[in-house]
């Protein structure tokens, strides 16, 4: 049997393939809608307000046409959750209960050495610091630390939480101990350098620590948090080979079951909200790594959830915070409500004062984000002061006209009406001026950054399109051909072989004839998984975007190989005309005329 990357049966990679419709994949991270034969949304890979990233179902591939990525289902996959070619496998072919030739497990991944090594390490890490908080005298003030918290054993056991002793090599000793090579573990993140570099210490020390695990389970960094004074409060692990936090929630590994069955996430800062949630029982909270949320994790709870309720601290900070989240969320279909923690709490603080029963009630009246958007401006005027309402039903006013639905308008004017005693119908007027006037800069084709306009309309202004060199795109244009038709590539394989001028057009030429040699039928999206080159499946998902058309005829494709030929004779003459130039500057004239004769002899060619 052949086999693909990694040693994968080719037939395993051909059936994941097969029961992983691309549209299908996509949209449980992306929001598409259908333009002609294309689907189109915003790129998942970086920011953009106007969608560039296109979905092609006939063809089963993706390419944005921002950052260049582009592939099928499989490279889609690896992309977006950080899979190698064998993981991405792996996963798809469990989720779609492709079973295996009788003996053969599931695709086996390539063995690395020193991410196993790594993966052992940070275990036996958090073990350590776990035995060390519950079982020795270090862990007694961390301890007390946690039960103050509300943290109890069982919760202590369920995520596995630590302690990192003052000393300055407890980790060092424990390590080395077990023979592990103490530099691969300073760039694993478990230790650190000396100064003088004459040495280790431990990383962490006289933290309360608490694992970050990835989806399944495996410990892959630590984030701990300093016990008493000291700064900075507290220290994650750095960016490694097995952790990446743009890529990383906290908890998704235990969290995953509960949020597939809910389609919910309750999305919390910090990690003691979490552990506090998960006590009052819900089991679908998680935390971003201390930092802002990125594209990445929004791409993860976008597959497996449809709603996200926000629940961050109380204060103005937290509130900005879910206020920048918001659009991020919604951009890509999510629901999004906001849970409304009183001022001055975080989430923790609110569980253990008030139970249970009172998180599980804010938690169901979470507000719409127009509701919050509301609230966050109200807080910056004075509603008891004329100019106060009038500043603040102005800025109000712009938010609920960007709302579609005339009954959610209605609610929200009614309320704005009630709460500033201003005449609904005055408010009504003033919010239907705000939407004609917005109506008409889209139709003019204004890209403001509005919510309502915000570069998704035909009518913004298009880059103009690059104009390939002639040679360029007549290669582009054969591999085209040759991608969707075996007769294409058997013409062209006859009279220009390899000799493409671009590198990677030759190296795709190469692997395409391979292809079918051994007997295969077109399949773009086959055909991009046993290139194993992340930038040539690039190339090809490029080239099979263009709008050119699928016939050919033996006319077409030898002016295209005339045009690839040409362009090495052309590049000669013009090298040959430099040389006569300089040759006329040094008053060689012989050796001139004859470079001239050699330029007419090429031409005639």
């Amino acid at each position: 049997m052949s086999t693909g990357q990694g040693n994968i049966p080719d037939d395993v990679i051909e059936a994941v393939l097969a029961k992983s419709d691309i549209v299908d994949t996509v949209s449980k991270y992306v929001h598409l809608t259908k333009q002609g034969k294309y689907l189109k949304g915003l790129c998942p890979f970086h920011s953009e307000k106007t969608p560039s990233f296109t979905v092609t179902p006939e063809r089963q591939i993706f390419y944005c046409y921002g950052c260049g990525k582009g592939g099928n289902a499989i490279k889609f996959r690896m992309e977006i959750e950080g899979f190698s070619f064998p993981e991405a496998v792996k996963t798809m072919a469990e989720e779609n209960d492709i079973s295996l030739p009788e003996g053969q497990g599931l695709p086996v991944i390539p063995r690395n050495p020193e991410k196993e090594r790594l993966f052992e390490a940070h275990e036996l890490s958090a073990k350590l610091y776990h035995y060390l908080l519950k079982n020795t005298e270090h862990g007694i003030e961390a301890m007390k630390y946690l039960r103050a918290r509300g943290i109890n054993d069982k919760l202590i056991d369920q995520f596995q939480i630590g302690y990192a002793p003052e000393q300055w090599d407890t980790l060092v000793k424990f390590l080395d101990k077990r023979s592990f090579d103490l530099r691969e573990m300073e760039q694993g993140g478990l230790l650190s350098a000396k100064n003088d570099q004459n040495g280790y210490l431990d990383r962490f020390r006289r933290r309360v620590m608490f694992p970050l695990h990835d989806r399944s389970g495996k410990v892959i960094a630590f984030a701990g948090r300093i016990l008493g004074e000291g700064q900075p409060k507290y220290l994650n692990s750095p960016e490694t080979l097995l952790f990446n936090k743009s890529r990383t929630l906290y908890n998704l590994h235990q969290a995953k079951t509960s949020i597939r069955k809910l389609r919910q996430i309750l999305l919390f800062e910090g990690y003691g909200d979490v552990i506090s949630s998960w006590e009052a029982g819900f089991q679908n909270g998680v935390a971003t790594m201390g930092t802002s949320l990125t594209e990445n994790q929004i791409a993860i709870m976008k597959s497996l959830a449809e709603e996200i309720v926000v629940i961050y601290d109380g204060d103005r900070a937290g509130m900005n915070a879910a206020m920048k989240v918001i659009p991020m969320l919604e951009d890509v279909g999510l629901k999004v409500r906001i849970a409304l923690v009183p001022e001055g709490m975080d989430p923790d603080d609110y569980i253990r004062k008030f139970g249970a029963d009172r998180f599980r009630h804010m938690v169901e009246t979470a507000v719409s984000t127009t509701k919050f958007r509301l609230i966050y401006l109200k807080k910056n005027h004075i509603l008891l002061e004329e100019d106060g309402k009038i500043a603040y039903a102005k800025e109000a006013l712009p938010i609920i006209a960007a709302l579609n639905s005339s009954t959610e308008r209605e609610v929200y004017l009614r309320e704005l009406s009630s709460e500033l005693h201003l005449s609904y119908e005055s408010l009504k007027q003033d919010c239907n001026l705000i939407r004609q006037s917005v109506q008409k800069k889209m139709q003019d084709g204004d890209n403001k950054e509005n919510r309502w306009n915000n570069g998704r309309h035909k009518k913004g202004r298009q880059p103009a399109p690059v104009l390939l060199p002639a040679y360029h795109a007549a290669e582009r244009r054969l591999l085209s051909l040759m991608l969707q038709d075996a007769e294409a590539a058997r013409y062209v394989g006859d009279r220009l072989g390899e000799a493409f001028n671009i590198e990677d057009h030759a190296a795709i030429a190469a692997y395409l004839y391979a292809f079918y040699a051994q007997g295969k039928s077109p399949d773009i999206s086959r055909f991009m998984s046993s290139l194993q080159d992340d930038r040539l499946e690039k190339t090809v998902s490029s080239i099979m975007m263009m709008e050119a058309p699928t016939e050919w005829n033996v006319q077409v494709l030898d002016d295209c190989i005339r045009e690839v030929q040409k362009f090495p004779q052309q590049r000669e003459i013009n090298q040959k005309k430099e040389e006569m130039m300089n040759a006329e500057r040094s008053g060689d004239f012989m050796r001139a005329a004859q470079i001239a004769s050699e330029i007419i002899a090429l031409e005639r060619q």
